[in-house]
């Protein structure tokens, strides 16, 4: 089969189109693979800068869509479904296998390609706003990178279990208006949000990080919350404790994979409280540039030059 490999260090440039043998593991989803989701992991992994260092070479790609061509019978999965899962490593090729408690079935409304963009995204959204922050009915969310996969996903998830108001903060005007049309009731450009929100934001999700920090802290009304989930800015902030004792505010991490992927089972009720918006449409992916397999090095530049809007997908 076909697959990407990971072969040496040196950046995106350096992924290889190899033939390499088709995977067997009889205790787990054996799956035809139609779309894999592609995501910062896999552009640090070039560079060997993520926390999981497989040996080299390897086939990168955590997230699919696809067919399952067989799965043990204790799965409730039989030839034919299409699911989503999370192989972890190895999405990248034409086939790949999957724990059974990491692949579900897709509603058929959903395609291959919002199937490969659902589950790392929404996921960390889901524990970042409902099990890590809390989110109460009515309450206003607050979005950096509004525009962007973990953006767009928080949006909805925000939206679709009673936030009151979610506020997208984006680089653009065409990224507001990608924020919109994910479900923001509004969008403020990144330079001045903290004078156009005011102190008035319950919870703020930051995949961002760098200098917009401090200013998020300081649209949080009190007992607030900030949510820390990522640093696509580059740089890691740091904060003056202090702004929390006497605003009563709270800086809280999200490590979605660190958490759950120990805890068997626990991605799959997520996914449980998740389908029904899934399968009615309040949660849809909203899919950045898709690219064929072999055109893999060029999609990982896209994630790298900032240059994609929703997921970036690669199609098999």
């Amino acid at each position: 089969m076909r697959a990407i490999h990971i072969s040496k260090l040196d950046g995106p440039e350096a992924i290889e189109v190899v033939d390499v043998p088709a995977p067997a593991d009889d205790s787990k989803v054996l799956i035809d693979v139609k779309a894999a989701g592609v995501a910062f992991p896999e552009l640090l992994q070039t560079r060997g800068l993520y926390q999981v260092k497989p040996p080299l070479p390897f086939i990168p790609g955590a997230e699919v869509a696809g067919v399952v061509v067989s799965a043990p019978e204790s799965s409730g999965l039989v030839a034919g479904d299409r699911v989503c899962a999370l192989p972890l490593l190895g999405g990248f090729a034409e086939q790949v296998v999957a724990q059974t408690d990491l692949t579900f079935k897709l509603p058929d409304s959903v395609s291959f390609e919002e199937g490969a963009s659902f589950l790392f995204n929404y996921g960390t959204s889901y524990f970042a706003l409902i099990e890590r922050g809390h989110l109460a009915e009515g309450e206003t969310v607050l979005i950096h990178g509004a525009a962007g996969g973990i953006g767009t996903s928080a949006i909805q998830i925000a939206k679709a279990f009673g936030a009151g108001r979610v506020i997208g903060v984006v680089s653009t005007d065409e990224k507001g208006a990608i924020a919109l049309a994910a479900g923001a009731d509004e969008y403020v450009l990144a330079d001045g949000f903290k004078d156009a929100v005011g102190k008035n934001v319950d919870i703020v999700v930051d995949p961002v990080g760098g200098d917009r920090f401090t200013d998020s802290l300081r649209t949080l009304r009190e007992h607030g919350r900030l949510l820390v989930i990522g640093f696509t800015a580059g740089s890691i902030p740091t904060v003056a404790v202090n702004r929390l004792l006497l605003n009563n505010i709270s800086v809280t991490g999200v490590g979605w994979g660190a958490y759950c992927l120990p805890r068997p089972g626990h991605i799959a009720g997520e996914w449980a409280a998740m389908e029904p918006h899934l399968r009615s449409g309040a949660l849809k992916p909203v899919l950045g540039p898709t690219f064929p397999l072999d055109k893999a090095v060029d999609a990982l530049q896209c994630l790298e030059a900032r240059a994609a809007t929703g997921k970036v997908v690669l199609t098999v």
